[in-house]
Order: structure tokens, then C-alpha cells, then sequence
């Protein structure tokens, strides 16, 4: 009597919890609330036999269960993806098992799911095989072998998993060896390993694979073509697409794209063309290819004739346009695009930003960003901060790397390089400090914004420790800009021999022009005439065309007398014609942008700037200092 008084209160309950929340609702969204019994009476009093609503409701699960598994699997994998399913300790079948194993794997929690299948008091081969292919998708492939290996039974399915692990972790040898030892492969399993010789490069170990498949799908044929693309054989592939039985959309598509990556536009055209059924994803294809070859207008006369863009489309273009420093084109396109139902995402945004060059326009983006909900992405927090310290706002760029929430190595090495620019060297000097503080690693950009801010101000010791500590301390490879900085640091405090040592010490292929034209301008400056002349003539070996450099062996010869000398270089200029391209600057004012060349007369308020320049702006100049950046001020390392 006691066990039946409990299954009548603990059972009914027992059944509503676990379809309410393992399976969302019995009821459909529409039907009315249930409501509660009146007056105490229970369904019991009515005659009806206690189990019958326990039976009922059982079976109107297994029946949903059955008839939608595909959609009920889906609704707990969506549950577990969002960490709303409770564990449920109630009495479960192999069917509702294997539903949560799945919903477990998919959410990516492995050991969730391992804790359920040990629990499980009846496992077949399909918890099993799914079991396995959770560890290999989460590359623990070790545990999936052992896994793979106490299996009791096993069928094509579970082989092709632990191939598929093996494979998609970068383990080919290991695949090959469980595709040898497999008793039976099917289609599926044969395509993986043809997929994962052409992935690594291994192209004859693919085409003979394929070559011996006894059947063949679209997605073998696929896999096969990609591989010669990829390989650069574009004959081969070309033949291959020819011979295939079927295609689908993704095959002209991965032809489109193959043939354009290796610089075959026009013949990415002709299978454009021939395509029977072009989808977004070929259109997008194709305006790509015209863009990495350079070819801007045919890119816009595909992208105008159009019909659905979606946000690939829109970014293609505009990054197209960025790269190529076409900033009208692009912006035109982005407002085209504001006016569209299509929202940028973080890629179109950073490709307006990094070609705008007033403040005024990095402001409006930021606006923009901030509208979008987009502001605490980490991307794009940097390349804000980038681009107001290039329109020189300093302090702008100060406030977004302050309010920047998630900060990563890219985030300091930009702010302490905003300062460098800037004049602010000590300032780099702390944020660098405060960098390894809080835990970054630095970068070969970082150590070229330190570098720079020790050049700025002249900190000859500090610049050689951080250049020693490049690779001793930090394992990072000197790269041509860090001898670049150095030398320049060297050169200006005046040790111009220590300078040119260091340029003797680089290797061949990495010594260039830029870095002997720094050290002859240190020369110049220090009247070192014979390190000059090695340097002069090596530079001219280098660059014959630019009379800059000619210009300034001419300057440091004639300053010791040396006459014939400068005789000769300015010979050498006026016979080769060569033309002295003018310094510039610019400034924004009231919106629009002022370009000021070296000794310019030719501005219609030439007087009135010259006079602020000499009266107002030098001063200031000399008397500024970047103060209330770091609080509190801290010393560098």
C-alpha cells in the first residue's frame, strides 16, 4: 500500500518534470495554460486507474520521440548549448540516451557527455560512435583511440570516426594505418582520406587514392578538384571538372575560386559564365577574383549587376577598394551599403576605417560602432585607436584604448606606438612597463614601437637593452625594423661606427637602402666622412635612381673641402636626370585637408601660417609635454 501511495504522488510529478524539461512542452505554444484541480479534487477520485495518465503521457513521448528524433535532438543540443538542461536523474531509455550523448557532443562538452555514457546501463554502437567522434572533435584523439578500442562491436561508421579524428587533427599517418586495417570502407570513408592527402599538400598520395575509389560522390569529386587547385595543377583539375558525372553549385564554385587564386581570372570568367545556376556564394566568388587581380572595375560592374547582396558582397568590394587606397570608391560603396538591409559586421568596419584620414571621419565610424553594439570587440577597439593616432588625435586614441574592456598585445603595442608618433616616448616606455605587468607577451611590433619611442628621445642605453632583449630574453627574431631603429638611435646620439658595425653584422638579404640612407644622414650629421664614403658607395649600388642619397654624399664631402668628390656626385645627378621629390605635410581644418610642401610660398594665407608658426606654434612646441596619460606615472623598465 506504501509503495502504491508513493508512485500515485512521486510519478505523475516524476513524468511532468521530465518532459517539461527534457522535452520543452507537450502542449503547442498556443494552447491554454493547464489549470489546477478545484475544491481538492484529484483525478483519481474519478475512478480512473492511478497509472493510466503516467501511461498516456509515456506514450504520447515515445510517439513524439519516434516520429521527430531529428527535432528533438535538436531541441537538446540547443538546451545544452546554452546550459539550461539540468542533469536529470530519472529512469531512461537507450533512445533518450543516445539523444542527450549527442545533444552533449555537439554543445562541445566532452566530459558531460563521458560522465552520461558511463552512467548508461545499456550502450549500442551508435553511443558508442558518438562517444568517439565528441573526443575527436575536441582533438583529445588519444582518448577516442582507447575509446575506439574497447569498443565491442564495431561497424563502418565507428572506423570512419576514428579516421575522420585522425584526419581532421593533422595525424595522417595515423589515418592511413586505421583506413588500411578497415574491414569494409564505404564512399564516405574513402573521400576522407583523399581529402586529407589533398588538405596536406600530398597530391599523387590523393589522386591515387581516388583514382582506386570504387564509387564516387559529388563531395569525392569536390575534394579531388581542390586538391589540384590547391597544388597550383590547374590542367588537372580543369580535366577533372570536365569528367565529372554531376555537379552541384560548390563545384563551379570551387573551380571560380581555384582558378582566380592562381591568377586565372578570365578563366574563372569563362566557368562564371557557364555556370547554370549561380548562387550568392559564386557571384562573391567571382567579384573576389576580379579584386585580388587587381581588375577594380570589372569587380564593380559584377557587384552592380547583382541582384541579392548579402554581407560577403558588401565586404568584398569595400576591402577591394581599401586595399588599393581607392578611399572615395569605398566609402561611396559603405553608404551605398548603409542604405541597404544589410548591416556591417567588424571586417567591413575596419576596412572603412584604416583608409579615413581625418578625425572627423574616424569619429563617425566610431559613432557608428558604438550604434552597431560592436564597441567592446577587441579588433576593433584597435584599429580605432590606430587610426585617431594617425589623423593626430592623440587623445582620442588614448580614450579608446582606456574604455577598451578586453585588451590584447595588438592593444598595447598600438597605444605605446600612438605615443611614440606622437613625442611621447616615456609614456610608450610605461605602457610598456605596465604591459609585462598585467601579464602580455610582447611582439616583434612591440619592440619596434619601444625601439622608435627610445629614438624620439634619445635613449641610447635603453634602446640597446630592449634590441639585446629582442632575442635573448624574449626568443623573437631581429627583424630589419629593429636594426632600423637602432641604427637611427646610434646614429643620432653619435656613435655612427657602433652604427655601422651594426649594419655589417645584419644579414645580406636583409640590409636594404632605407637603413644606409639612415646611416649616411648620421654621417652627414657628424661630419664622419670616411664611414660616408663606404656607406655612399653602397647605398648607390643599391639605389642609382633616387638623388636624395647623392644629394646627401654631395653635402658631406663638401662639408670637409673635399671638392672633386662633390664634383663628381653632382655630376652623376644631372646626367642621370633625376628629380628631388619636395617634403610635405598636411592638417585638417574646418574639414577639409591642407597639404603644406617644404618652403611652400604658394598657400593664399602663406603670411599669416609663417607668422602664427614663428610666434605661436614653435614655442608651444618646445614646451609641451604628454602629461595625465598613465595615472599614477610609472617608471619604466
Amino acid at each position: 500500500m506504501l509503495r502504491r501511495c508513493r508512485r500515485r504522488r512521486v510519478l505523475p510529478l516524476l513524468s511532468q518534470c521530465s518532459i517539461l524539461h527534457l522535452h520543452g512542452t507537450v502542449a503547442e505554444p498556443h494552447d491554454p495554460p493547464r489549470q489546477p484541480a478545484h475544491d481538492g479534487i484529484s483525478s483519481t477520485s474519478t475512478g480512473e486507474n492511478p497509472a493510466a495518465p503516467e501511461q498516456r503521457r509515456r506514450a504520447a513521448f515515445d510517439e513524439t520521440a519516434s516520429r521527430d528524433a531529428a527535432s528533438y535532438a535538436a531541441k537538446v543540443s540547443l538546451h545544452l548549448k546554452h546550459g539550461k538542461l539540468a542533469r536529470a536523474e530519472v529512469a531512461r531509455g537507450l533512445y533518450l540516451d543516445a539523444v542527450m550523448l549527442d545533444g552533449h557532443v555537439k554543445a562541445g562538452r566532452v566530459d558531460r557527455a563521458r560522465e552520461l555514457f558511463d552512467g548508461m546501463s545499456v550502450k549500442n554502437v551508435v553511443a558508442w560512435t558518438c562517444m568517439v567522434s565528441g573526443y575527436c572533435r575536441a582533438g583529445r584523439v588519444d582518448e577516442a583511440r582507447q575509446l575506439f578500442d574497447a569498443m565491442p562491436d564495431r561497424n563502418v561508421v565507428s572506423w570512419t570516426a576514428m579516421l575522420q579524428g585522425y584526419a581532421s587533427n593533422g595525424m595522417l599517418r595515423e589515418a592511413r594505418e586505421m583506413f588500411d586495417r578497415m574491414p569494409q570502407r564505404n564512399v564516405v570513408a574513402w573521400t576522407v582520406m583523399v581529402k586529407a592527402y589533398a588538405d596536406s599538400g600530398q597530391i599523387q598520395e590523393a589522386w591515387e587514392l581516388f583514382d582506386r575509389m570504387p564509387n564516387r560522390n559529388t563531395y569525392s569529386w569536390n575534394a579531388m578538384i581542390s586538391g589540384f587547385l590547391s597544388a597550383g595543377k590547374v590542367d588537372e583539375a580543369v580535366q577533372l571538372f570536365e569528367a565529372m558525372p554531376h555537379r552541384n553549385v560548390v563545384s563551379w564554385t570551387i573551380m571560380i575560386t581555384g582558378l582566380a587564386k592562381n591568377g586565372s581570372a578570365c578563366r574563372a570568367r569563362e566557368f562564371f559564365d557557364r555556370m547554370p545556376a549561380k548562387d550568392t556564394a559564386a557571384w562573391n566568388a567571382m567579384i573576389a577574383a576580379y579584386a585580388n587581380d587587381g581588375q577594380l572595375n570589372e569587380a564593380q560592374r559584377l557587384f552592380d549587376s547583382m541582384l541579392a547582396k548579402d554581407l560577403v558582397t558588401w565586404t568584398t568590394i569595400i576591402e577591394a577598394y581599401s586595399k588599393n587606397k581607392r578611399k572615395d570608391e569605398a566609402v561611396n560603396i559603405f553608404l551605398r551599403m548603409r542604405r541597404s538591409a544589410v548591416s556591417p559586421n567588424i571586417c567591413t568596419l575596419i576596412s572603412i576605417l584604416v583608409i579615413l584620414e581625418s578625425t572627423m571621419e574616424v569619429k563617425q565610424i566610431h559613432g557608428l560602432i558604438v550604434r552597431l553594439g560592436l564597441l567592446s570587440k577587441t579588433d576593433l577597439g584597435n584599429a580605432l585607436l590606430t587610426m585617431y593616432s594617425r589623423s593626430g588625435d592623440l587623445l582620442s586614441a588614448w580614450l579608446a584604448f582606456n574604455r577598451l574592456e578586453v585588451k590584447d598585445t595588438i592593444t598595447w603595442t598600438s597605444i605605446m606606438q600612438a605615443f611614440a608618433n606622437h613625442g611621447c616616448a616615456y609614456h610608450a616606455l610605461q605602457g610598456f612597463a605596465q604591459m609585462l605587468r598585467h601579464g602580455y607577451t610582447p611582439s616583434s611590433t612591440t619592440f619596434t614601437a619601444i625601439l622608435s619611442a627610445c629614438n624620439h628621445v634619445g635613449l641610447v642605453e635603453k634602446g640597446r637593452k630592449m634590441f639585446k632583449s629582442i632575442y635573448s630574453v624574449y626568443g623573437i627574431e631581429t627583424t630589419i625594423e629593429h636594426y632600423s631603429s637602432l641604427v637611427d638611435l646610434l646614429g643620432r646620439a653619435g656613435y655612427v661606427r657602433e652604427a655601422k658595425e651594426l649594419v655589417d653584422s645584419m644579414q645580406l638579404g636583409m640590409r636594404d637602402e632605407a637603413i644606409l640612407g639612415t646611416l649616411l644622414g648620421a654621417c652627414m650629421t657628424h661630419n664622419e666622412v670616411e664611414v660616408a664614403r663606404e656607406v655612399g658607395e653602397d647605398l648607390v649600388r643599391f639605389e642609382p635612381s633616387d638623388p636624395e642619397r647623392y644629394t646627401l654624399l654631395a653635402n658631406v664631402f663638401a662639408s670637409h673641402g673635399m671638392w672633386d668628390e662633390t664634383a663628381n656626385v653632382w655630376k652623376i645627378i644631372r646626367g642621370s636626370k633625376m628629380k628631388k621629390s619636395p617634403g610635405f605635410s598636411q592638417i585638417e581644418a574646418n574639414m577639409r585637408n591642407h597639404v603644406f610642401y617644404s618652403r611652400d610660398q604658394e598657400h593664399p594665407q602663406c603670411a599669416e601660417i609663417y607668422e602664427m608658426l614663428h610666434d605661436t606654434v614653435v614655442p608651444q612646441m618646445k614646451g609641451s609635454s604628454c602629461v595625465g596619460f598613465w595615472e599614477p606615472a610609472e617608471s619604466a623598465v
